[in-house]
């Protein structure tokens, strides 16, 4: 049977369209995945069609691929099945808007929005016009994520009571990131959190929200600390307690709380000499034993299973990336399936669940004091940035 294409529409021209990108044209089926294909049919720079153009012949793009010095022109092709929106989050709110008031099916880079408000609207405006919409959180769709889930969802590690995720890395701030880099801009909602703290929060969600059916499945609360960047104010530093009312799999005769601990910063690391030596940065805690994943939280190559003393042998379990990818690829085969499938949304990661998250991350924002420019956390549109 021939593989369903998807054709591809690449909005903006920075490093991570740039990573997906060359994922997209890596052969499928060195991944297994001989059901679908990728074709990138256009590239839209909102600064110059140049850029774009340049995209296109840097990644050695041989199919037909249009270059558009602006969003709109993409959204409007009518060769393009889905837009990727590879922008900085302050901007997605309006550049995933513009999609789908087009027509177009959308996979938006986390963090969705600025704010649950945001993508609430979204959600809201795919669903009455029957669009695709799915947050990009790449991780989700790792062959590893998968068999991590499968396996507390079998009961291997027993009922799942904690789970501590830290997304950190020890930079010099002042000297890497100043005040104007995305990592620490107010104006592109920079800080840990949206950017490095989503992952922590995957570790936690994934484990020990996502594997409850969803009938079970009950949002947290949380207790957060936060440290300003005292050059920006954007957060670099953010620690959050959440507490679950549930535990998984069974969540048994007598339902216990699970507890997330999920942690973020740019100038302390999870890993300080880069080889592994501090430790996993990822613990999954249940009363039969626990996983550990190693490799950086949204990036992870191995994880081990340690079992109880006496219940059996540690296991490590090597996920390698085929192809010499990044592993961007397997988000994109879940949203051709999709596409494929009628599908309006992944249960990989469902809308209701990014909500969830996103609602979360607001109220670690209130904790911490933490607002971004009126303008970017607005659900005005269209508002020009």
């Amino acid at each position: 049977m021939a593989p369903h294409i998807v054709r591809w529409g690449i909005m903006a021209t920075g490093w991570i369209a740039e990573i997906f990108t060359n994922d997209l044209l890596i052969d499928p089926n060195v991944r297994d995945a001989s059901d679908v294909a990728h074709q990138v049919v256009a590239v839209a720079s909102s600064s110059s069609k140049d850029k774009a153009e340049q995209f296109i012949s840097a990644r050695g793009i041989t199919t037909p691929c249009s270059a558009y010095g602006d969003y709109e022109t993409l959204v409007a092709d009518p060769n393009v099945d889905v837009i990727y929106v590879a922008t900085p989050h302050s901007h997605h709110y309006q550049n995933v808007r513009l999609a789908l008031e087009a027509g177009k099916s959308v996979l938006c880079e986390k963090a969705f929005t600025v704010n649950a408000a945001q993508t609430k609207i979204l959600v809201e405006i795919a669903r009455k016009k029957n669009l695709f919409l799915m947050e990009a959180v790449w991780t989700r769709y790792f062959p590893l994520s998968i068999q991590i889930r499968e396996l507390i969802q079998k009961g291997e590690i027993g009922e799942v009571l904690r789970v501590v995720a830290d997304t950190s890395f020890g930079d010099d701030v002042e000297a890497k990131w100043g005040t104007t880099h995305r990592m620490v801009n107010p104006d592109l909602a920079g800080g840990a959190l949206l950017d490095l703290g989503i992952y922590s929060l995957t570790w936690v969600f994934q484990t020990l929200y996502h594997t409850l059916p969803r009938d079970q499945r009950k949002p947290p609360t949380v207790s957060s600390q936060m440290t300003p960047y005292h050059l920006t104010g954007a957060d670099e530093s953010t620690t959050m307690l959440l507490s679950f009312p549930t535990s998984t799999p069974s969540n048994g005769p007598h339902p216990q709380q699970s507890h997330g601990v999920a942690m973020t910063n740019i100038r302390v690391s999870a890993d300080p000499d880069e080889k592994g030596s501090a430790g996993p940065p990822i613990r999954i805690q249940g009363t039969k034993g626990e996983i550990q994943v190693h490799g950086q939280p949204f990036r992870p190559e191995s994880y081990r299973i340690i079992p109880k003393k006496g219940a059996g042998e540690i296991r490590e379990v090597q996920c390698p990336f085929p192809g010499n990818g990044k592993g961007m690829y397997w988000e994109a085969d879940e949203v051709a399936r999709c596409l494929r499938d009628g599908k309006l949304e992944s249960e990989g990661l469902p809308l209701e669940e990014s909500i969830v998250i996103m609602e979360l991350m607001d109220e670690v924002r209130k904790q911490g004091g933490l607002t971004y420019p009126q303008k970017i956390e607005s659900t005005e549109y269209p508002l020009q940035l």
